[in-house]
């Protein structure tokens, strides 16, 4: 690893600014129910925009956010100017939310050399450091090819196989209203309830304001669950919040992980497929 933790520090970003291997990008996505696109727009200098919602998600798929295929990630990532060496630094304009997203699927595409920031652009703001209101679009095409990773990928079959496995731990990132279905499921069409056997963590608990809490209080949070040698496959609405998960576990040693790429997105639309 270029970087000690998978979790980087404004200050180091700084520190390391001038190496041009490194390329920042800005992951922001709108949360459910909340907007951040009417503001006004402020980036950390050289960031180019890693667009989650549209060319990096499979649009003619029903389902929010779903991985392409591993061509059109190379595709759209070499339109980035991103290489084969290249260190991808991940950041959002909420602080750590969509970053972790980003930082999964370039795991998911068999590279190796990825990052979030902590505390994304807030904490760079609150720093002092110069920002800037402009996207870096780069005027190479770069070299990186994609290689899918399937031992972080989990799919329904997944699940199936493993929701009776007490060698797997299957845990729900979602809030605990809608885990114990007392509420109704934001997108339409959803059933409410959670998959067998699983176990609840909402997202919103691994932070201090907008920064994730320290490795030993995730390593806490994870070790109430599960056990660092099992596989753990993180599951939420949509698959952005499931990996924020599965980033915090493996920054607190939990590193057999898999994200459910369709979420309750799939399974709680298939009216075959078992709820609680």
């Amino acid at each position: 690893m270029y970087f000690n933790s998978p979790l980087l520090t404004v200050n180091e970003l700084n520190q390391h600014s001038d190496n041009p291997q490194i390329i920042m990008l800005d992951c922001t996505i709108d949360k459910v129910g909340q907007s951040i696109k009417d503001q006004p727009l402020a980036l950390i200098p050289n960031s180019r925009f890693f667009d989650l919602e549209h060319r990096f998600s499979d649009t003619t798929n029903e389902l929010p956010h779903t991985l392409v295929s591993a061509e059109v990630f190379t595709k759209e990532a070499q339109l980035l100017g991103i290489d084969q060496n290249s260190i991808i630094v991940c950041y959002d304009r909420w602080g750590v939310y969509s970053s972790p997203r980003v930082w999964w699927m370039f795991k998911a595409m068999g590279h190796h050399e990825v990052y979030v920031l902590e505390g994304g652009l807030p904490a760079w703001e609150q720093n002092g450091f110069s920002i800037t209101t402009t996207y870096h679009i780069s005027e190479t095409i770069g070299d990186f090819i994609a290689e899918i990773n399937p031992d972080v990928i989990a799919t329904k079959e997944t699940i199936l196989d493993r929701i009776n496995d007490p060698r797997s731990t299957i845990i729900d990132a979602r809030s605990a209203a809608r885990f114990n279905a007392l509420v109704e499921e934001p997108r339409l069409g959803l059933r409410k309830g959670h998959i067998p056997h699983s176990k609840n963590l909402p997202f919103d608990q691994l932070y201090h304001d907008n920064q994730l809490q320290s490795v030993d209080e995730l390593h806490h949070l994870f070790s109430t669950l599960t056990r660092p040698q099992q596989e753990q496959i993180y599951s939420c609405g949509s698959g952005v919040t499931a990996s924020i998960l599965a980033f915090s576990a493996n920054l607190a040693g939990f590193e057999n992980f898999k994200v459910y790429d369709g979420s309750w997105s799939e399974w709680g639309k298939d009216k075959n497929l078992p709820i609680v």
